[in-house]
């Protein structure tokens, strides 16, 4: 699965999931992976190969000033792995107007973003692989999590409808999501230790997920192993049982 000489971009690749898919990635051969975040204070140790890019995925401007000083540097984008995104938790009849909009405008419209500036690109240079991040959350659904679920279970139809809008007029613009179930995360390891043996309990595998083993499946979704896979969500959680 190795990546040679293809250009990268990672949302939310500053630390976490996003981070280890970045590392994994440079680690797989990758010409260059850019790691967007808001948290810039994070970049200083990224390794080489991996470079740092202050970016607000709910910011078009931003977004269409990165892509368009990427291209002429680089020439193209190869893989876009759209991870970037927020919780903010609540029973819906608890839930603010201002936690609804925080979690979609960054965890959908901010995947909406990204794709529709990289999506026509790829199609042009003739190749490419967009990789959203969802969650098992978006699949089954979560008590509290209304907003989180709807927007991960939108960036799987949005996977599913690019994967014919990008691959037009013979493009080979591959788009699938990958559905993580709970993984240990600098989030998770605030959740009480209870809730977590609950979820471990209804998890064959009897664990959480690590980082690693959600990059492993996005380093498969970017490479050319994966060259007729597309409009797919593949789960990685453990066989968790809701």
């Amino acid at each position: 699965m190795k990546l040679d000489g293809k250009v990268c971009v990672v949302t939310g690749g500053a630390r976490g999931i996003g981070r280890t898919i970045a590392e994994q990635l440079s680690a797989a051969g990758a010409e260059i992976v850019y790691a967007l975040d808001r948290e810039t204070a994070r970049f200083a140790d990224l390794p080489a190969g991996i470079q740092g890019v202050e970016l607000d995925v709910t910011a078009r401007d931003q977004i269409e000033s990165f892509v368009e000083k990427l291209i002429a540097e680089r020439g193209r984008i190869d893989v876009l792995v759209n991870n970037a995104g927020i919780t903010r938790d609540g029973l819906v009849h608890k839930m603010s107007d201002e936690d609804w909009d925080a979690v979609v405008s960054v965890n959908m419209k901010g995947v909406f973003n990204m794709a529709r500036a990289v999506g026509p690109r790829m199609m042009e240079y003739g190749a490419g692989s967009i990789i959203n991040i969802s969650s098992v959350v978006g699949l089954d659904g979560n008590i509290g999590q209304t907003n989180y679920s709807a927007t991960k279970a939108g960036v799987v139809a949005m996977a599913r409808t690019w994967a014919k809008e990008f691959s037009r007029k013979g493009a080979a613009v591959r788009v699938n999501a990958v559905a993580p179930g709970f993984v240990n995360t600098e989030m998770i390891q605030s959740v009480p230790q209870k809730v977590i043996d609950g979820i471990t309990g209804k998890t064959p595998l009897g664990r959480l997920g690590e980082p690693h083993e959600i990059a492993n499946t996005v380093q498969f979704l970017a490479s050319d192993a994966s060259s007729f896979i597309t409009g797919q969500v593949i789960r990685v959680d453990g066989g968790l049982v809701v």
